[in-house]
């Protein structure tokens, strides 16, 4: 593992779910100063409750400074403009995330600093802190996010693939859309935490009091129930099968008021990552209930694994990254189809769930580290690129900025 380097991380909120961000950057943290960045620039706030909310949540972390998680991790939120694709916004936030950054920077010991991006448009803070490599870890085709502007997202993007040291992606749809813009690209897929799904089937694991005593089977599924959901094909399925009782665990930011009408249908809201095994063990088949469209086709769902590291049978509708997990995976379009696919798996025996969990001892978060921490040493050991040389990193299209301390 990369050992005593001081890594600056662009990502999405540190206290939010636990995502591919934190199983990374945790171990990290282990060997390594980790100073997380909750960055916030990547869409212009609306007006909606959900959004006013965020915002007064950040303005909050903003006012509290830096934190330190544990020894090793610092979380910063940085006051940051929202205004993406405007050029005048793109250079005050340069200049506010680099001082701040900065800031935490020299409270730590002076290490080699490493520059990992989840964000896609923050390409001007290459260069900016002597680092010795940049990674951009691209999960997402961001600019299909719903209330992204497509135009400024893809260009921001090209120009941090272009100077980064390294691409990471997740998925072989995203291998071949960045590939083109990438100096040096690799496909990491997503690992899971196998250690703590595989509690789900163990004797002194409690179910919830929540769903104990609902009617099995239970279908379940968990994470941000969001506009790339089908909640057509949900309550479609709920419908057709009103004996069957459906868990659905995560914040729901789309209109679900079909589902909350449905007596055999369960919106149990957000629960702790610790506690998603205990819910695991109430389940018997978990679903992934993806539309089909250019953000979905480049998607490799966490979940996905976490359900069969659980020693779930899964039901999913067909993304590109899901077809690979056959036969552990079930695939559907329409809800006649799930239906179908449910009963099949409901029919599973304790060898198939063994199974499924062996399988995912080989896609654990320690190994996908491991396999990122040689790839990224591999990039700061070549000494023979002249791309070494940060003086060099930023294209004359992108001037670096000179700010001061």
């Amino acid at each position: 593992m990369i050992e005593n380097q001081n890594i600056i991380c662009i990502a999405s909120n540190y206290w939010y779910d636990p995502t591919s961000k934190h199983q990374v950057m945790n171990r990290l943290a282990a060997k390594n100063h980790v100073i997380w960045v909750n960055y916030h620039g990547s869409r212009r706030p609306t007006a909606s409750v959900r959004d006013v909310s965020a915002i007064t949540n950040k303005l909050r972390q903003v006012i509290e400074g830096p934190r330190r998680v544990h020894d090793n991790l610092t979380v910063i939120t940085p006051m940051v403009v929202p205004l993406p694709g405007n050029s005048a916004v793109a250079k005050i936030n340069a200049q506010l995330l680099t001082r701040q950054i900065r800031s935490v920077l020299r409270d730590l010991p002076r290490r080699p600093v490493q520059l990992w991006s989840f964000a896609p448009d923050v390409d001007y803070l290459c260069g900016q802190f002597d680092e010795s490599c940049v990674v951009y870890y691209c999960v997402d085709e961001f600019s299909q996010f719903t209330g992204y502007d497509v135009g400024a997202m893809l260009a921001a993007e090209r120009r941090l693939a272009l100077q980064s040291d390294l691409v990471v992606v997740t998925s072989r749809q995203l291998l071949e859309a960045k590939r083109p813009i990438s100096r040096r690209i690799e496909l990491v897929p997503h690992g899971v935490d196998v250690e703590h799904f595989a509690t789900a089937q163990r004797d002194e694991v409690t179910i919830p009091e929540d769903v104990a005593h609902l009617p099995r089977p239970i279908l379940g599924f968990w994470g941000l129930i969001q506009d790339w959901v089908d909640i057509d094909l949900l309550v479609g399925v709920a419908r057709q099968r009103p004996d069957w009782s459906m868990v659905l665990i995560g914040e729901a930011a789309t209109d679900v008021t079909q589902l909350e009408q449905l007596p055999n249908v369960h919106l149990l809201g957000r629960r702790a990552y610790q506690q998603l095994p205990a819910y695991a063990k109430a389940m018997d088949v978990g679903l992934i209930p993806f539309r089909l469209n250019p953000l979905t086709a480049a998607v490799n769902p966490i979940k996905l694994r976490e359900y069969l590291a659980a020693g779930l049978p899964v039901v999913s509708t067909p993304l590109p990254e899901v077809l690979g997990y056959q036969p552990f995976v079930s695939l559907g379009s329409t809800a006649d189809a799930w239906v179908r696919a449910c009963e099949a798996a409901l029919c599973d025996d304790a060898r198939q769930a063994e199974r499924r969990m062996q399988a995912m001892q080989v896609e654990s978060w320690d190994a996908k580290v491991e396999l990122l921490s040689a790839l990224v040493s591999a990039r700061v050991d070549d000494r023979d690129d002249s791309f070494r040389d940060v003086s060099k990193r930023r294209r004359t299209d992108t001037a670096r900025l000179q700010i001061s301390a």
